[in-house]
């Protein structure tokens, strides 16, 4: 019994732990500065990112080719952005912080898309110019 017990603690511990730590990652990815030709692509007026901006910067994303291997998918992401944006209809009449909160954190996910492009041509562009100097 104790034992078992134990383990449930340690998995929640564990669940916890992974999911504070892919927060953090999400957000200090979504910290980085966004270049003027992805804010230019995605159509985004005054050079200013907002949680609505999501599905253009995700459908972007996906035209835009992978050259490189690597993770570069917006799976994850894409289920944290829908998550926070049904939390905030339900919680937005009645609880005005949670759904500040839920807006907060959707614009997390647009920054994170737009770096993620912007990520991927750059890379694209090395990749294309190392081929040209070969």
């Amino acid at each position: 019994m104790y034992s078992a017990m134990l383990l449930t603690f340690s998995i929640i511990a564990l669940s916890q732990f992974a999911l504070y730590y892919w927060r953090a990652v999400l957000a200090g990815v979504a910290a980085q500065p966004v270049s003027d030709r992805v804010l230019a692509a995605a159509r985004v007026d005054n050079r200013r990112l907002t949680a609505g901006d999501f599905p253009m910067l995700s459908g972007l994303h996906d035209l835009t080719p992978a050259l490189l291997p690597g993770p570069s998918n917006l799976t994850a992401v894409r289920l944290y952005h829908n998550a926070m944006e049904r939390l905030g209809k339900i919680a937005g009449a009645r609880i005005p912080a949670i759904a500040t909160w839920s807006e907060r954190e959707r614009m997390v996910c647009a920054r994170f898309a737009a770096v993620q492009i912007d990520r991927r041509l750059q890379a694209n562009l090395a990749l294309a110019a190392a081929l040209r100097s070969s």
